[in-house]
């Protein structure tokens, strides 16, 4: 086992789901193994189709079949849950509109209710000026290229949170003054709002800032647009406090004079892999780019400078921290210094290569025809694109012949789901979904979950090539770091021989690693013996939630683990002998912050072929000693073989299971018992707020 640090932030606020888990579970568990699954299902854009008339007036909102782009969620700070908002998702909770004029724009963006809002037009702002104050779960995304907004933005004001605005252009309410102190036209401004994701936008030629970000708004990503032909480009702060948190990846400044941006008292801002150049030549000077001011903290990844005057300059209280920039004919300050943070511990993402971001920011920023650059995208009017399936055989038949090779091959930052589709065969090798590749699938094509098998045989004590061991988590056959990532009707196993390596230290053997939120883990096997199934989150603060249905797990010690808030429902639990034929063990180590919801076994079936009261439900893992943690694990509706001991529940490292959260709820079988000290039960009302939906909050599982 293994435990991975990270930074607390404000708990986030988990709402009870009415509605029914839509994957499809099967009434017989026996008979699940047959399950077969066509290569199309849970692609993005399934079903995602424009309905309105194309007769209807220009004047006129029309009403849409929401987008697949609209599943969309932000990365970066963004995608942290604080302040009582899960990540940022707009409004795709709502209907979807189709704008062509401002009243209707204005009458959407301005609503109480979430929206998502197809701009389909150049909509010219009267007055010029004009910023229509945007409230709380919006997205507003341009249609192809041609939703514009002229003369004027957006304004989100305090409290405001959960709003998208994306694949725009936003320009022209320059007012013919420079350095403008009368006109206060921002493209997007926002004093005091939280959660807002800005995409793929081009920004330009504004009365004032193309970006403000003021007063202690928080959470905000800003990815992947063009900001031009400007003076006070990007600004943040205008606060005495330090409290935002904010993260600029993958945006091309060009020919943009000042705030580039100018960042004061942020607490955490994290820029990576943007490129600000300043053409030699031109009429538009830059006086600075990435500045840090006041109490900020920022970390600076992997950034090209091209031309820029200052590139990088910080005043005596602020932090920079440079990792991995280019500087290209730059002249003047470029200065770090002091100590900052790590964005790691707050979300998982990847650097592209520095000498790349050119190249990668001229063919992939701003307004796309498509939502994004990732092959089976969806185009912005809704209609379906070619389904986003690559494909894996040994025999050469297949598009590759490894896994791994596959998920290579999906763009980094990819908005929607792309599909590996494994034919049947064995294919020993390790394969890892790193962070910066979300909605990705891994399918097995045969008619079985058996017929599809990846395996390897790493564990914790064996030698890396390089020196030293994998560790625990290093050992896994299967590791995902990526959200939103799924795994059907296939085996992951982890074939470690423990018999043949006793000399060796550390016997611990992953079979599946997961270290991400939203994992839907819908008709896999995971075997192996200890350790087989990890289930982490990417950092402490993180909240990583992961369901599996309709899914086998086997092990004996500690075989499901991890801090996750993890469901197995409808599933199998199949109990193993040791390597040297006796029978003991424990299913369960949760290692589980106090704040979070652990481990939930749920209607599912423990059994194997071992020694009657031989097995613990679990035990309390205090990671690395942690005394603040409050491990749980919840076992209900199940039925239990009798390997299961009495007393089901065992203390671990020096703390006393007592301490924490374990319990059971109208289990049967021979396992199972009555209610007594040593075997707590939940009563019916504790019950209601042990379920399904309450582990997944607002999370709704679908294939």
């Amino acid at each position: 086992m293994s435990e991975r640090r990270g930074k607390a932030t404000a708990r986030p606020r988990h709402r009870r789901r009415s509605t029914a888990l839509t994957v499809g579970i099967p009434l017989a568990l026996t008979a699940a193994v047959t399950t077969t699954y066509g290569t199309g299902l849970g692609v993005f854009g399934e079903g995602a189709r424009q309905t309105a008339s194309a007769a209807t007036a220009a004047t006129t909102a029309t009403t849409a079949a929401a987008p697949a782009w609209a599943a969309d969620t932000a990365d970066g700070f963004a995608s942290v849950n604080s302040l009582g908002q899960n990540g940022t998702y707009g409004g795709r909770d709502g209907r979807t509109v189709t704008v062509k004029t401002l009243a209707d724009l204005e009458k959407y963006a301005t609503a109480e209710e979430p929206y998502v809002i197809v701009v389909a037009a150049a909509i010219t702002m009267d007055p010029v000026g004009k910023e229509i104050k945007v409230r709380s779960d919006k997205t507003i995304v341009g249609q192809g290229t041609s939703g514009q907004i002229v003369g004027g933005g957006f304004f989100l004001g305090t409290g405001v949170h959960n709003v998208i605005i994306r694949n725009l252009t936003i320009r022209d309410s320059y007012q013919g003054v420079w350095n403008d102190k009368d006109h206060d036209f921002d493209a997007v401004q926002m004093d005091g709002a939280h959660h807002v994701w800005i995409d793929h936008n081009d920004l330009r030629h504004m009365a004032d800032g193309l970006i403000d970000v003021r007063k202690d708004s928080t959470n905000v990503t800003v990815s992947w647009n063009r900001l031009s032909d400007n003076n006070k480009t990007f600004g943040i702060g205008w606060t005495e406090n330090v409290v935002t948190d904010i993260t600029i990846h993958h945006n091309w400044f060009r020919e943009t004079e000042q705030r580039n941006p100018s960042t004061d008292n942020a607490a955490h801002a994290h820029l990576y892999n943007n490129w600000l150049q300043d053409d030699p030549g031109t009429t538009i000077k830059s006086s600075y780019g990435n500045y840090s001011r006041g109490k900020t903290k920022m970390v600076l990844e992997n950034s090209y400078f091209q031309g820029m005057n200052n590139p990088v300059t910080k005043d005596s209280t602020a932090a920079i921290v440079q990792r991995g920039n280019t500087f290209s004919g730059t002249s003047g300050r470029n200065e770090s210094g002091g100590t900052a943070f790590d964005p790691g511990s707050f979300y998982g993402y990847t650097l592209d290569r520095t000498a790349d971001v050119p190249a990668l920011l001229t063919a992939g920023t701003g307004p796309r025809t498509t939502i994004g650059t990732a092959v089976g995208t969806v185009t912005t009017a809704g209609t379906k694109a070619a389904a986003a399936t690559l494909t894996v055989a040994k025999d050469g038949s297949g598009q590759f012949t490894t896994v791994q090779a596959a998920v290579d091959a999906v763009p980094a930052n990819n908005p929607s789901r792309v599909v590996i589709s494994v034919k049947p065969g064995t294919y020993r090798e390790t394969v890892k979904v790193p962070a910066n590749k979300p909605h990705v699938t891994i399918q097995g094509a045969g008619a079985s979950r058996k017929d599809t098998v990846i395996v390897f045989n790493n564990a914790a004590g064996t030698a890396k090539p390089g020196g030293g061991t994998y560790g625990t988590s290093g050992s896994a056959t299967v590791a995902v770091e990526a959200d939103d990532f799924q795994a059907r009707n296939l085996t992951i196993n982890n074939d470690f021989d423990e018999a043949r390596n006793q000399g060796l230290s550390g016997h611990q053997a992953v079979a599946l690693r997961t270290a991400a939120d939203q994992v839907l883990l819908d008709g896999i096997i995971v075997d192996g013996d200890q350790d087989t199934l990890l289930l982490d989150t990417a950092a402490k603060d993180r909240l990583g939630r992961v369901y599996a249905t309709n899914s086998y797990v086997s092990g004996n010690v500690d075989f499901v683990f991890g801090r996750a808030t993890a469901v197995l429902d409808q599933s199998v639990i199949t109990l193993k002998k040791r390597w040297d034929g006796t029978s003991a063990g424990y299913i369960t180590a949760p290692s589980t912050p106090a704040d979070r919801k652990g481990i939930l076994i749920n209607r599912s079936v423990v059994n194997g072929d071992v020694s009657a009261g031989s097995f613990f439900l679990g035990r309390n893992w205090h990671a690395g000693g942690d005394a603040t943690l409050r491990p749980q694990t919840t076992v209900r509706n199940s039925t239990l073989g009798a390997a299961i001991k009495s007393t089901p529940w065992s203390d671990m490292g020096g703390f006393s299971w007592k301490n924490d959260r374990f319990a059971e709820y109208r289990n049967t079988g021979p396992g199972s018992g009555p209610a007594s000290g040593d075997r707590p039960q939940l009563t019916d009302a504790q019950a209601t707020g042990q379920e399904v939906a309450d582990w997944l909050g607002t999370w709704n599982p679908t294939a």
